[in-house]
C-alpha cells in the first residue's frame, strides 16, 4: 500500500505517457478526453482498474491498471480467465488517459477503435511487487479487487520475437493460484459474466442505444443526426519527399499486374531473403486517391470489389497520401490468431459478418511517385510509415517480414499452423508476373481447381455429394479427383444453387475414369474450387482433398497444375518432418508407440498445439500429437459417418483412465468446430451442438482432448429423420466370443429377410455395432419402435441368450440388445474413433467374414502401422452408397 501512496502523490506529469495516446487521435474531431485534466485517485490508498469488452474489428478486452495517473492498458484477445492453465495473451497498447476508464458506448465505425465498448468490471488493484520494476522486467504481480476480478494475478511480458514490433509487446495474463481459481471445465468467467457492472446491459443492448458516443465523424452540436464537416475532415498528409529520394515520378496507373511467387521445394537461406507467413485470402490491390476522395479494392484481375469490402475502403481513405497503390491481402482472421478462407468465404457468400483484414506488404505508388524500382525492404520501410500515421491499425495492418535461416521459420510457421511462408528478395524490385524473386512454400497442398461437376448426397438431401475437380492443360480440362468434405449446412445448398444454374449434358473433361462418371451431374466449367490435400497420388489425383471455399477472383480457363510430387517425397514435406520430429518423441517406455503414429512424418498438423508432448494413454504412450496425427490420417474415412452431424464428445483432458466428461453443446471451450442449432423439445428453445466437417476440425478435437466421437443417427439437414439404425450387442463378461459372433449374424439373417444389408463393427471392446444404413424418411419414434419390436422378437425366441432391458442384474450370462441407441438425441460410438480406455483401442469397421477368429479383433492407436492398409480396403464403402428404403406395418 505504501507504494499505491507514493504514485499518487508522486509529481510526475502524464503528458509524456500519453504522447503516443494523443498522436493518433485528432481531438478537434474525437469527444474522446485528452488527458490534459489532472486525474482525480478514488484515496490515497487506492489504484483503479477497469477492464472494458471492446467489440473493434476483433473483440477484445482492454485491460488498463491505474498507475502514475494514467490507465496501463493491454488487449486481452479472449479476456480474462480463472483458470490458472491459460495463459491469456495480452498486447500492450498506449497509455490512455484515467478518464477513459469511465466510458461506455459507441466509437464510430471508421475511427480509431470504431465499435462497441463495454464497462465489463470495475475495482481496485494491489500490486504484490514494486510496480515500476515489475514493468521493466515485464513481470507484475497484484491482487485484484473488481466485481468479477478478484484474487491474484500475474501479467509476464514474452520475448519478443524476430521482426516484432517494439512498441507493442506481448504479454500473458494468468490467474494465479488461490481461493478464487477455476476448474478447466468450469464455465468461463467471460460467459457467466457478461453485462456491463455500470447499466447492467449486454453489448447488444449498448449498441442498440447509442446513448454515448465518442463520435469522430459529427460536432458535439450535431446531437446523432447527419453529416458535418468533421465527418468530412480531409485527412492530414504528410510529405514523404525524404522517403521517395531514388523514385520516379508518375500519375497514379489504374491498375498494375501483381507479382506472383513461385512454388518451391524448399525454403531459400542467405541474408538476401525476408520472409513473410503466407495468408489464406484474396489478393487486393488497394488503389487511393485523394483528391478525388476515391478508394477502389481492385482483384489479382483488375476487378472492383470496393462494394463488398467498405470497411477496408473506409479505412484506405484516411491513409495520410494524396495518392497510393498499395499490395496486400485481405483476410478473416481466426480464433487463434491464423487466415481462414472458410471464414473470409462466410463473410462473402453466406452474409455472414466476420471483420475484415487488410496486411499490406508492398507499395507501389505514392503520392506522384513510382516505387516499384526501389527495393523491396525500402517499399516495406514507407509502407510501414504510411501505416503507423494513419493509427489503423486494426483493418490496415503491416504484413511483417522475418529475416533469418529460411528453413527455421519455415518450420515454426508449419508448428503454428499456418498456410507456408513467403520468401521475397529484400533488394527486389516490383516486377509484374511470376517470377524468382517471390517463391512460396506452403505446409501442406493445396491448389485451385475447376468444379466440372457433381454427386447428389446420398441422403436425398438438398446439396452436395461430392464436387469433381479438374484443371487446364493444353486448353484440355483434366480430371483431378472428387471432394465430398469441407461443406457446412450453408455452402451445401449455397453451392448447388449456382451448381444447378450451369448444368449441362456432357463433361468438359477431357477423360474420366469410368468410376468418376457414374451419378455425376456435369456442368459448365466456370467456377474455381479452393481445396486442400494430403498429396497427389500417382494418377495425379488429389488424395484426400477438402473444399476450402470458391475463388471468384480467378477465371476457370487460368487454372493449371501447380506443382504434382507424387512418385517421391518432396523436400518441402522432409522439412516439414524433420519440424515435426522434434515435437512428437514419445515417452521412451513407449518409444515405438510414438514412431507408429506418423509413420511417413509428412503431414503437417493444420492447427497449433498447446502441449503435444501431454501423455493421453500411459500404457502405450500416445500423446496429444499422436492423437491428432491419427485423427488426420483417418479423417478421410472416417469424416463420413460423422460430417455434418450433431455430435457429442468425450473429453478426457487427463488422458484414459482419468475423469472424463461428455460435451454436446458449443460453447468457447471447442473453438474450430461448427455449431447446429438442435430443438429441444422441453424447453421450447434451440441449442447449440457441436457438429463439424473438415479434416480440421477433426484434428481440434486432439486439441481438447476428445478421446471419442459419438454422433446422432441423422444429419443436421434432415435431423428428425435418422439414416441409420444401430443394433448394439453388449454381451456380458462371462459370454464367449463365439455366442457374441453368432448372435451378430443372426441379427444381420434377420435383416437381410427384410430386404435390408446391415454392416459391422467392434466398439473396443467385447461388443458389436450392427448398422443399417436406411433412406431419410421415417421420424425418430417410427424407427425407435422399428427396432425395438426387431429385438423384442429375437429375446421371444431365445429368452436365455438375449435381453432388451437395461437391468445389470437381469443381464448375468446375455447379450443386453440395446435399440435404445435408436431415438432422437441418442448416440453411438464412431467408426474409427478411439475409446477412452487403456490403450486407446479404436471402434473398427469389419467384413463380416473378420468375426471368424478366436476371440474379438483389437485395433489400438498406437498400432496403426500394423492396420493402416485398411483404409485402402473400407468394409463400409458400399454403405454410403446404399439407398435402402425401411419399409414399416
Amino acid at each position: 500500500m505504501a507504494q499505491a501512496r507514493r504514485a499518487v502523490s508522486k509529481k510526475r506529469p502524464a503528458d509524456e505517457q500519453l504522447s503516443k495516446y494523443r498522436s493518433m487521435r485528432d481531438f478537434q474531431v474525437t469527444q474522446e478526453p485528452s488527458g490534459h485534466k489532472a486525474a482525480t485517485p478514488r484515496s490515497a490508498s487506492e489504484l483503479p482498474f477497469v477492464i472494458q469488452k471492446h467489440a473493434a474489428s476483433r473483440l477484445h478486452y482492454d485491460f488498463r491498471l491505474g498507475w502514475n495517473g494514467v490507465l496501463k492498458s493491454w488487449a486481452v484477445t479472449k479476456g480474462p480467465s480463472y483458470f490458472p492453465g491459460d495463459k491469456r495473451l495480452a498486447m500492450e497498447v498506449e497509455d490512455h488517459p484515467m478518464e477513459y476508464g469511465g466510458f461506455e458506448g459507441i466509437i464510430p465505425k471508421g475511427q480509431y477503435g470504431g465499435g462497441t465498448v463495454m464497462l465489463w468490471d470495475r475495482g481496485t488493484w494491489e500490486p504484490h511487487v514494486d510496480v515500476n520494476e515489475g514493468l521493466r522486467k515485464g513481470s507484475l504481480k497484484f491482487a485484484m479487487h473488481g466485481e468479477k476480478m478478484k484474487g491474484n494475478w500475474a501479467l509476464v511480458r514474452m520475448h519478443p520475437r524476430p521482426g516484432q514490433r517494439a512498441d507493442k509487446p506481448a504479454w500473458l495474463l494468468i490467474k494465479e493460484h488461490d481461493e478464487f481459481e477455476r476448474a478447466r471445465d468450469e464455465m468461463a468467467i467471460t460467459e457467466e459474466e457478461q453485462k456491463s457492472v455500470l447499466t447492467q446491459r449486454d453489448m447488444d443492448a449498448i449498441a442498440r442505444a447509442e446513448d454515448r458516443v465518442w463520435q469522430s465523424n459529427r460536432g458535439a452540436e450535431d446531437g446523432k443526426g447527419g453529416e458535418t464537416k468533421a465527418a468530412r475532415k480531409k485527412p492530414v498528409e504528410r510529405e514523404w519527399s525524404k522517403e521517395l529520394r531514388g523514385a520516379k515520378k508518375e500519375t497514379l496507373p489504374d491498375f498494375i499486374a501483381p507479382q506472383l511467387a513461385q512454388i518451391a521445394k524448399d525454403p531459400p537461406t542467405g541474408d538476401k531473403w525476408v520472409h513473410e507467413i503466407k495468408l489464406d485470402g484474396y489478393r487486393i490491390q488497394v488503389r487511393v486517391d485523394a483528391k478525388k476522395r476515391a478508394v477502389q479494392l481492385l482483384t489479382r484481375n483488375g476487378l472492383d470489389w470496393t462494394h463488398r469490402m467498405k470497411e477496408v475502403a473506409d479505412a484506405a481513405l484516411r491513409l495520410p497520401v494524396k495518392s497510393a497503390l498499395i499490395d496486400g491481402e485481405v483476410v478473416v482472421l481466426s480464433a487463434e490468431g491464423t487466415s481462414s478462407f472458410a471464414e473470409l468465404q462466410a463473410a462473402f457468400q453466406e452474409s455472414t459478418k466476420r471483420p475484415l483484414t487488410y496486411f499490406a506488404f508492398d507499395l507501389l505508388h505514392l503520392d506522384g511517385y513510382n516505387l516499384r524500382g526501389l527495393p523491396l525492404i525500402e517499399r516495406k520501410r514507407i509502407l510501414g510509415e504510411v501505416l503507423e500515421a494513419s493509427g489503423e491499425s486494426e483493418t490496415m495492418r503491416l504484413s511483417e517480414h522475418l529475416d533469418g535461416d529460411g528453413r527455421a521459420i519455415f518450420s515454426k510457421a508449419c508448428e503454428l499452423g499456418t498456410e507456408g511462408i513467403i520468401s521475397k528478395l529484400a533488394d527486389g524490385k516490383y516486377s509484374e508476373g511470376r517470377g524468382g524473386g517471390w517463391q512460396k512454400i506452403k505446409c501442406y497442398r493445396e491448389q485451385e481447381l475447376v468444379i466440372g461437376g457433381f454427386t447428389l448426397p446420398t441422403n436425398g438431401s438438398y446439396g452436395i455429394g461430392a464436387l469433381l475437380l479438374g484443371y487446364y492443360r493444353e486448353g484440355k480440362l483434366i480430371f483431378a479427383g472428387k471432394t465430398g468434405t469441407g461443406f457446412t449446412q450453408k455452402t451445401h445448398r449455397l453451392m448447388r444453387d449456382k451448381l444447378e444454374k450451369l448444368r449441362c449434358a456432357k463433361t468438359a473433361f477431357a477423360q474420366i475414369p469410368r468410376d468418376a462418371v457414374r451419378d455425376a451431374m456435369w456442368v459448365k466449367p466456370e467456377l474455381v474450387a479452393q481445396v486442400n490435400f494430403t498429396t497427389w497420388t500417382a494418377d495425379h489425383l488429389v488424395r484426400q482433398a477438402s473444399f476450402k471455399g470458391l475463388r471468384e477472383d480467378k477465371p476457370a480457363k487460368s487454372v493449371v497444375l501447380e506443382d504434382v510430387e507424387s512418385e517421391a517425397e518432396s523436400s518441402v514435406d522432409k522439412q516439414v518432418r524433420s519440424a515435426a520430429a522434434h515435437k512428437t518423441r514419445a515417452p521412451k517406455a513407449a518409444k515405438s508407440a510414438g514412431k507408429s503414429v506418423a509413420s511417413d512424418g509428412s503431414k503437417p498438423l493444420p492447427i497449433k498445439l498447446s502441449h503435444p508432448d501431454k501423455v493421453l494413454d500411459e500404457s502405450t504412450g500416445v500423446s496429444k500429437e499422436q492423437l491428432a496425427r491419427y485423427y488426420l490420417e483417418i479423417a478421410q474415412i472416417m469424416l463420413p459417418h460423422i460430417a455434418d452431424r450433431p455430435l457429442t464428445l468425450v473429453r478426457c483432458v487427463d488422458g484414459s483412465g482419468k475423469p472424463c466428461f461428455y460435451q454436446k453443446h458449443r460453447n468457447q471451450m471447442v473453438r474450430g468446430l461448427d455449431r447446429v442449432d438442435v430443438l429441444n423439445r422441453k424447453t421450447g428453445e434451440r441449442e447449440p451442438y457441436i457438429t463439424l466437417s473438415t479434416p480440421e476440425a477433426l484434428v481440434q478435437l486432439a486439441q481438447i482432448g476428445v478421446l471419442e466421437v459419438h454422433p446422432w443417427g441423422s444429419k443436421n439437414e434432415t435431423m428428425e429423420q435418422p439414416d441409420r439404425i444401430v443394433i448394439d450387442l453388449d454381451p456380458d463378461p462371462s459370454i464367449e466370443w463365439a455366442t457374441v459372433v453368432s448372435s451378430a449374424k443372426e441379427v444381420r439373417k434377420r435383416l437381410q429377410k427384410l430386404g435390408l444389408k446391415s454392416f459391422v463393427k467392434t466398439t473396443g471392446g467385447k461388443g458389436l455395432h450392427v448398422v443399417v444404413p436406411i433412406r431419410p424418411e421415417h421420424e425418430w419414434p417410427a424407427v425407435k419402435d422399428f427396432t425395438h419390436q426387431f429385438v423384442l422378437n429375437m429375446e421371444r425366441d431365445f429368452p436365455s441368450q438375449f435381453l432388451t432391458k437395461m437391468s445389470k442384474a437381469a443381464r448375468v450370462g446375455k447379450i443386453f440388445l440395446d435399440y435404445l441407441r435408436n431415438d432422437r438425441g441418442a448416440t453411438a460410438v464412431a467408426p474409427y474413433s478411439p475409446r477412452a480406455r487403456a490403450g486407446l483401442p479404436i471402434a473398427m469397421p469389419l467384413r463380416w467374414s473378420e468375426l471368424d477368429q478366436q476371440g474379438p479383433p483389437r485395433f489400438l492407436v498406437s498400432d496403426i502401422q500394423d492396420w493402416r492398409k485398411r483404409l485402402a480396403r473400407d468394409p463400409w464403402k458400399e454403405m454410403l452408397r446404399l439407398d435402402q428404403p425401411l419399409r414399416l406395418g
